[in-house]
């Protein structure tokens, strides 16, 4: 969230108010209160990775992507994380959008007059 420039309102304070809570301090934090209770109280961690930071990985430490997947997702799973997701399915489904939106728009250029041109990126944060 420290990355988001807030260039389209994509969230509402709400959903602001909860992502600014996932911050290192209190993922820590959550991680220490798990080592220190019964697992039954164990709040469950969940973490995303984007596509666009494993190859960062595999380029620090001389790996290839597929090897920088794994040893980040055992890092993060020997700290306590309970579940690592990779976002990679959902960056396709955005450009899949992304395409059939702009098919749309194009196919009424004609029609309306604000159908074109349509702007679109993945967020910079």
């Amino acid at each position: 969230l420290s990355d988001c420039l807030a260039c389209d309102s994509c969230m509402t304070l709400e959903e602001g108010a909860r992502v600014f809570q996932q911050n290192q301090k209190e993922f820590f934090r959550v991680l220490t209160l798990n080592k220190k209770c019964d697992t039954s109280k164990h709040k469950v961690l969940a973490v995303s990775i984007c596509p666009q930071s494993l190859p960062y990985f595999a380029a620090k430490f001389n790996l290839s992507v597929n090897e920088a997947a794994k040893r980040l997702c055992g890092f993060l799973k020997s700290l306590g994380v309970h579940y690592v997701f990779d976002t990679t399915i959902a960056a396709d489904f955005s450009i899949l959008e992304s395409q059939r939106e702009f098919v749309q728009r194009y196919q009424r250029r004609n029609q309306e007059e604000h159908a074109l041109p349509m702007f679109a990126s993945a967020c910079p944060g």
